[in-house]
């Protein structure tokens, strides 16, 4: 069995720190959800622990929040933001980091708006239907880029002055 590590716990309390701001009063759109799917998977080392830990965290939260019939495209969306992270974010730089975190922002507002318009009534189940839906959301992509870009840069951020004042956290593998 393998030992848990501080970096671990660091992670997870950061994760979790993230996830639960999303509890808390804020504007539409303007909520961690990627920069923790993103965080994941680009700084646990084990897959097991980049998908399981914020996505726990995604679940206590939404327990809370409440769920809706689109919650599906969300949880996948979150779920390939994961792999970028994992994929994009091997070398953490500022330029790869700011690139990832624009890519989930688009990925996100892709498929979550694909599953508005599969999902609910809201719009026709045509072509023209599912391009009233992309352009209907279109005024808050703009927030959910903010959104990701800040919390983004607050957990990287975060984590590389951990790492900075606990050398350990640089070295561990979990």
């Amino acid at each position: 069995m393998e030992k848990i590590t501080p970096k671990f716990w660091i992670l997870t309390m950061l994760v979790f720190a993230a996830a639960f701001v999303r509890l808390i009063p804020h504007p539409p759109n303007f909520a961690p959800i990627a920069a923790m799917a993103l965080f994941g998977g680009a700084y646990f080392n084990k897959k097991w622990a980049a998908f399981l830990v914020p996505l726990a965290a995604m679940i206590i939260t939404d327990l809370i929040i409440g769920f809706h019939e689109t919650m599906w495209a969300v949880y996948l969306s979150f779920a390939l933001i994961v792999v970028i992270g994992m994929m994009m974010l091997k070398e953490k730089k500022v330029g790869n980091i700011f690139f990832a975190s624009v890519i989930s922002s688009v990925i996100f507002f892709i498929i979550t708006n694909f599953g508005i318009w599969l999902s609910t009534p809201y719009y026709e189940k045509t072509g023209a239907g599912l391009a009233a839906c992309y352009t209907a959301a279109i005024p808050f992509f703009h927030q959910t880029l903010l959104s990701d870009l800040f919390f983004v840069g607050v957990l990287f951020g975060l984590y590389h002055l951990a790492k900075m004042k606990f050398p350990v956290l640089a070295g561990s593998k979990l």
